[in-house]
This record gives structure tokens, sequence and C-alpha cells, in this order.
């Protein structure tokens, strides 16, 4: 914000962790002005394995809300949104497990292959999920994950996307939205509840996964005073890239893109 310009408030912060960055905005609510922004980078390893330790994520997000100064703890209102598909294992305290497996990690194609082939072909995944997954998609990886490293499987206690591992460090509480959860290929798009029987095909029990929080529901308040907020500040649910993207467009059904 600018000398002279002046803020009505209230403040809400926008986060985005990418595969290559973690970027904040402070934008005030009454005038739609972005009065503060931070960007950190993340490293990803190289190869046909894609991975990041979500550890840094957190630690990017710390960095560009500090480039913020003051403004973020101001805050009425937080949402973290960011890359889609990736895996997060966490352990029973939270700790990840391995680094996460990211949604341009392509080694799982072969896992992808078999589910579609296994379970109904193309048409059945399409009909129960509303697409059908590749490598990229989270159902894909943990398939990949238990095939190749089972203990790494055995020993996750909770299942993230990478959204939700850092709304989780801000919260406590483990949630998701139904954008992003669209993505992972264990979503049934017409109940809109986690789909036991794909979930059954990869071995991945069901309470492993987090709460999916609706659009106007709040995901939990900040539970700490040493947080970049302060506490009590709302959560909202956040959502993955491509969606939140759609969104900040104004895009409507039928409008071409």
């Amino acid at each position: 914000m600018t000398a002279g310009e002046q803020a009505e408030g209230p403040y809400v912060v926008g986060i985005d962790t990418s595969t290559q960055s973690t970027k904040a905005l402070v934008v005030d609510v009454a005038t739609g002005r972005v009065v503060a922004s931070g960007q950190a980078p993340h490293t990803v390893t190289t190869g046909a394995g894609r991975e990041s330790d979500p550890r840094q994520w957190w630690g990017a997000l710390l960095s560009a809300l500090e480039q913020c100064g003051p403004f973020a703890r101001q805050a009425a209102a937080v949402s973290v949104g960011g890359q889609q598909h990736g895996l997060v294992t966490l352990d029973t305290d939270g700790e990840p497990v391995r680094p996460a497996l990211l949604w341009n990690d392509v080694r799982s194609a072969p896992q992808a292959r078999e589910l579609v082939e296994r379970q109904g072909g193309p048409a059945w995944w399409a009909e129960r999920t509303g697409s059908v997954p590749g490598s990229s998609f989270t159902v894909t990886k943990w398939a990949w994950l238990a095939e190749h490293e089972p203990e790494a499987a055995k020993a996750a206690a909770a299942v993230r996307l990478p959204h939700d591992y850092l709304t989780e460090r801000l919260t406590g509480e483990g949630t998701t939205d139904r954008g992003d959860v669209s993505g992972t290929g264990w979503w049934a798009a017409g109940p809109e509840t986690y789909d036991e029987e794909i979930l059954g095909l990869v071995g991945l029990d069901a309470a492993k996964l987090p709460r999916v929080v609706g659009p106007g529901e709040v995901a939990g308040t900040v539970r700490g005073d040493a947080l970049p907020f302060a506490r009590g500040t709302l959560v909202a649910a956040g959502t993955g890239d491509n969606a939140a993207a759609a969104l900040g467009l104004g895009l409507r059904p039928g409008t071409p893109v």
C-alpha cells in the first residue's frame, strides 16, 4: 500500500502454495486493493519422481507472510489454495512420513492404467468420480506408494493434499474442500462422499482422510499466538489452483477458456 492510501478494512489473506513457490496477498475487502504481498521458493526433485518436503512449504508460507509486514496479523480471515493432486502422508504426530509426491510425478502411470482397466474402464471412472485418473491423480500415487514403499504407506496415519497440509498447520484440524478432493480419484461426484469401493481397491482407510468442508463453511480458526495470524482468525477451506483460477477469472458455465 502506497503512502497516502488509507485502508478501509477488514483485511483477508490469500495464500497460494504452488509447485515452486508460496505466495501471499493481503487484500482490503472494502476496496479490493492489495495492501501487502510476499513470495518464497520451494525446491522440487528432478526426473520422473517429483517430490517436495511439505515442511518447506510451511517455511515458505512463514517467509511470505513476514514480507507482508504487520498486515497479515491484522487479517480477519485467511484461505490457502495451491497445487492439486499431490500426496502428503503424515504420521501420528502430524509429521511427513516422506516427501510429498507432486502432481507432476509420473511414476504412477502403470498404477493408473491398472486401476482404470481393473475397475470398469474409463467410462466407469468418469461416471463414478467425474474424471479418469492418470498418473497425476492422488489415488494412483497412493497405489504406487503402497506397491513400492509399503512401510511408508503403513506408517501414514493421515493422507492430505498440499493445501490441506498448510490449513491443518494453521487450525490443527484435518480438512479439505470439494474442489481439490474432486481431483483425488476417490471422491464420488454424485453423492459427494468418499468412494469406499475405490478406497478398498487401493487399500486406503477413509478414516485417514480429511473432513470435506463446504464452500460456505469455516475450516477452523488459527490455533496459536506463535503463528503469523492472531489466535482465532477464521480459516477457510481453500481449494485447488485450477478451481481458484476459474473463480478469480469470474468464469461462468459455457465461458470459453
